[in-house]
């Protein structure tokens, strides 16, 4: 046999394993080998046949599917690696003159370390995965609070419609106290559909109300109200409320790291919904995160200035931002104010939504991963995920509106409550129906009203679509 006959059984060997040994006469062995081959590819074939890719990623998020994959792969490569080696042996180089020993060895050798290489990057990927999983979803630091109940395999969502989740943006870091929220958006979720009203809430919003019975509730039966700080600002806004309970223990009986809990119940009773969890994003894990997944393509519709001094330009026009970049377009209020700020928080999440898809994030895991280690505080608990991850898929191919409680529609000042209740009920309800009643619904001659006498008048509706008004870059297709 000549050496490149050898080379060519042994990658053969790599790509169906036993072909070697059957060519070298070992009949019994190759058989063996080719059949547990056919049986695994087919075993795995039928698995992801039978199984939703959703439910695939999300089984993926259990430590222990992990642990098993990392270690799986590391057992597959070490038994690749002895493949090669003995299919190099079977194949007798020794009957080779001597420089093609040398020569078929070296390459056996190469080869032998490169079908490693695919298991090694899945056992990586996998160890990586676990290690962001634990960092991210921790055990509460709310103190007092009831573990989570564990979601039943059957029916993980017990029969309910939605599940409402609390997207923050905080402003901590190294030299300021306490975490202020500036950016607070609830994802409203039909579980059945993916559907999703994202609720944005201004962070200026005043006299915030309190759930009755609440021990903020008996501190501001008036709701929450301060003096002027020594600046002539203000700290009795909503996104004061997380301090304002953190810095305040004696207010729960002592128990501390309450922020999380009273500033959930507040959006909740502040709409008139339950708050499942709520997820908590660095402003500038976030921006790493973007540089993570190669950048988000926005139309920014005017220059944004930023910077203490304004030295910082986002410029006009369509293109792909890098983190820094997107967040800052996303956060500057410099020539601009909170609501213009919000509806452009708006636009970055709808291009996140679209462009950062399956494939993209796979491909640049690593990143990822390292990126969300320091983004992302939440009170999810990680038995939920695999229910979650399924959920976020459905929500990517679903119909996502938006509603901004924003001036005129609402006073940030004197703000009506029943008002926003109403319009969040509505909203709800038109997400709730089917694709064609919801185009119906979001028409210009809707009424946000749920009274049919009223009249109903063009722009009535303040529900939108998540990317309207955000340039053609960004619109989901």
């Amino acid at each position: 046999m000549s050496a490149g006959a050898v080379l060519g059984w042994l990658v053969l060997a790599a790509l169906a394993p036993g072909s070697a040994h059957l060519r070298a006469g070992w009949r019994r062995t190759g058989l063996v080998l080719l059949s547990c081959y056919a049986v695994l590819l087919l075993a795995l074939l039928a698995f992801v046949l039978t199984n939703d890719l959703g439910n695939l990623i999300g089984s993926a998020t259990q430590d222990s599917t992990l642990a098993a994959l990392m270690f799986g792969a590391i057992a597959l490569g070490l038994a690749w690696f002895a493949l090669i080696v003995h299919s190099f042996v079977v194949l007798r180089p020794g009957r080779l003159a001597q420089s093609q020993q040398i020569l078929t060895g070296t390459l056996a050798g190469l080869l032998a370390v490169v079908v490693v290489v695919p298991f090694g990057f899945a056992a990586q990927t996998a160890s990586t995965s676990r290690q962001a999983l634990d960092n991210i979803f921790q055990a509460p630091e709310n103190e007092g609070q009831p573990p989570a109940p564990e979601p039943k395999p059957e029916d993980p969502w017990a029969g309910r419609d939605r599940v409402n989740i609390l997207l923050l943006g905080g402003d901590a870091d190294d030299n300021r106290v306490g975490v202020r929220t500036d950016s607070m958006n609830l994802a409203s979720i039909d579980v059945k559909t993916g559907n999703t009203v994202l609720f944005s809430l201004p962070r200026n919003l005043e006299d915030v109300r309190f759930r009755p019975g609440t021990p903020m509730a008996r501190r501001f039966p008036n709701g929450f109200d301060l003096p002027k700080d020594p600046g002539g600002g203000a700290s009795d806004l909503l996104n004061s409320v997380w301090e304002y309970a953190d810095a305040h223990p004696e207010l729960f009986d002592g128990k501390k790291n309450q922020g999380p809990k009273v500033l959930m119940d507040t959006i909740g009773y502040t709409l008139g919904l339950k708050v499942d969890w709520y997820a908590l994003v660095n402003m500038w894990g976030f921006a790493r995160l973007i540089d993570a997944i190669g950048g988000v393509t926005i139309t920014v519709e005017q220059d944004v200035v930023f910077g203490k001094y304004n030295e910082g330009l986002v410029k006009a026009g369509t293109r792909k931002l890098k983190g820094a970049d997107a967040m800052w377009y996303a956060r500057s209020r410099t020539y601009s104010d909170d609501y213009t700020r919000m509806r452009r928080q708006r636009c970055v999440l709808g291009a996140l939504l679209d462009q950062a898809d399956p494939a993209t994030v796979l491909t640049r895991f690593n990143q990822v991963a390292l990126a969300t280690k320091e983004l992302i505080r939440t009170d999810i608990p990680r038995t939920w995920l695999q229910h979650l991850v399924p959920l976020a898929l459905k929500v990517k191919d679903a119909k996502v509106t938006s509603v901004q409680f924003v001036p005129p529609l609402i006073n940030t000042g004197y703000p009506d409550w029943e008002k926003i209740r109403q319009i969040a009920a509505k909203a709800i309800e038109d997400s709730t129906r089917t694709k064609a009643a919801v185009a119906a619904s979001a028409s210009p001659s809707s009424s946000i009203s749920p009274s049919p006498k009223k009249s109903k008048k063009a722009g009535d509706d303040p529900t939108k679509g998540l990317t309207e008004g955000c340039g053609s870059s960004s619109a989901k297709g």
